[in-house]
């Protein structure tokens, strides 16, 4: 009986522990060790002098804690978290923490890990009368994927910047690296151009919004509106670079463009005024690419997004074009004789490698969905509107949402490179009926069918909120999470480390923080 009760005791002890060090995204590796961890009521932070963003970052949130914190440059081995850089540890957002009763030393290579492990460091830590407790653990780590996306979508409803810094914080906490920031659509432009301050004026704001679904005729008979200035936008790029976040924005073209049209109507391809849509789904005109006042305008766009954005990626969208209206246009249709474009699908990619190399000239990489590599994706396509032998240009990332799987094989074969966020598992205004959270969190950005040598050419995957439907920061929030945190683990953890008991255990921790901080998560269960 004695021997039953010490390994029941034994048995509680290590699930106790094992629950105590779980982290989401998992670590590559963690090890339990004897050395606990516990500070004094003064804690004190010594790091490279190279790391004092992260040092301060780290010390604001034991301040929100209310603990007494303090900053020292250099290494102090006793009584301290040590934050050192380390040639030693290989991958820009790889780091390794240690923890013995006298310190946590977290180390990497630059301060990109420093802050990855900073945000392990928080989901390991306990705090016990005004001091800081953390489990016995050396943890080595990296992630599986460079690219670890989300995107928000602020043209169906404009949420703000206080909503989109939350998002951010916990984007941070998750070690997702990569904000996807889709800013121009149908029902709205949200972002300043000053060579084209129609966009919003006009397009920025709607007389009322479509409800409860894409077919309804019932409508919020309320405006509805917003944009960020370029000085909003710079404070968010600053907020979000303290987090090691780059920010990718979109700027739809040649379709999803009605906003834009509604405020230039020259730019689409009947020339005739349009109110900004309130009606959601893929109806309204599209920009005309034959025009030379439409690229004027493109570059003029560009010009300006590019001198605030300093990512070196730029999205132009790309997706559901509907190419009935280029096949109304004569003009159009005598561009595409005169060129031997034998499909608008052809046309599209004509346009696409324009914009590439508009970019490309400013040096920058052009990304857009995989409707621009002219396949088959959509039911309101012809037969006869795809397929063509016009090759994309070189250098293009390819941001898989739909089709079937063997499309991201034979545009890898292309020599592209793919983020794939194939919609199924990653749209996150999906019901959790149709894509619960063990759905989300079985999502594997490298299909069965990819040849080892092209698998590096999966940069990661992408996540997406789409707000046709969610008013709100709070009913998106409802959507997001904790389904982003899945998508999170995908791109972190190594697949093989991939386990949905062991995650769905390790969400209760999460579930804590995000009750702590204010966010509202779904019922998922």
């Amino acid at each position: 009986m004695s021997r039953i009760l010490y390994t029941f005791i034994t048995l509680l002890f290590t699930l106790e522990t094992i629950a105590e060090i779980s982290v989401i995204p998992a670590p590559l590796s963690i090890k339990e060790t004897q050395n606990e961890y516990r500070s004094g009521t003064k804690i004190e932070i010594c790091y490279n002098p190279l790391l004092k963003n992260e040092a301060e970052y780290l010390q604001s949130i034991f301040t929100k804690e209310g603990l007494q914190c303090a900053l020292a440059t250099g290494i102090k081995t006793k009584n301290s978290i040590v934050l050192d850089l380390s040639s030693k540890i290989k991958g820009k957002e790889a780091y390794s923490l240690e923890t013995s009763s006298q310190t946590i030393h977290i180390s990497a290579s630059s301060p990109t890990g420093i802050f990855y492990g900073i945000q392990t460091l928080r989901q390991l830590i306990r705090i016990d009368n005004k001091q800081i407790v953390v489990p016995g653990v050396s943890i080595q780590d990296r992630p599986s994927f460079p690219w670890r996306a989300f995107m928000l979508d602020e043209c169906r409803h404009f949420k703000g910047k206080e909503c989109v810094k939350q998002l951010l914080d916990e984007m941070a906490f998750l070690k997702m690296n990569t904000f996807h920031w889709h800013l121009t659509d149908d029902q709205g432009w949200r972002i300043e151009i000053k060579k084209y301050p129609l966009l919003t004026q006009i397009g920025a704001f709607r007389d009322s919004t479509q409800l409860e679904n894409s077919r309804s005729n019932k409508y919020l008979q309320k405006p509805h509106g917003g944009f960020y200035t370029q000085e909003e936008i710079k404070e968010i790029i600053r907020y979000a670079d303290r987090l090691h976040i780059r920010i990718i924005p979109e700027i739809e073209m040649p379709g999803h463009a009605g906003a834009a049209i509604a405020s230039y109507s020259w730019l689409g391809c009947t020339g005739k005024p349009i109110p900004v849509p309130c009606k959601f789904g893929v109806n309204y005109d599209i920009l005309d690419v034959t025009n030379p006042e439409v690229y004027s305008f493109i570059e003029g766009v560009l010009d300006e997004v590019i001198n605030l954005f300093p990512s070196p990626i730029i999205h132009i969208g790309g997706d559901e074009v509907k190419y009935d209206h280029w096949k109304a246009s004569s003009a159009i249709t005598q561009y595409m004789e005169k060129n031997k474009i034998k499909n608008p699908a052809e046309l599209q990619i004509d346009f696409t490698n324009k914009i590439s190399r508009m970019l490309s000239q400013k040096g920058k990489r052009m990304i857009g969905w995989n409707d621009i590599t002219g396949d088959k994706i959509h039911n309101f396509q012809a037969e006869d509107e795809t397929g063509s032998s016009a090759q994309l240009a070189p250098g293009t990332i390819v941001q898989f949402w739909k089709g079937d799987s063997t499309l991201i094989r034979k545009t890898l074969e292309k020599g592209f490179d793919i983020v794939n966020s194939y919609h199924i598992y990653t749209y996150l205004d999906y019901t959790y009926k149709k894509t619960p959270l063990e759905k989300a969190y079985s999502f594997s950005p490298i299909p069965e069918n990819i040849p080892a040598e092209l698998k590096k050419h999966i940069l990661g995957l992408g996540c997406q909120m789409w707000t046709e439907w969610l008013p709100t920061c709070e009913s998106a929030q409802k959507m997001i999470f904790p389904r982003i945190a899945a998508h999170a683990e995908t791109g972190w953890t190594a697949p093989e480390s991939k386990n949905f008991t062991r995650f769905s255990n390790a969400l209760q921790g999460l579930l804590k923080h995000w009750d702590k901080v204010g966010i509202k998560y779904g019922d998922f269960k």
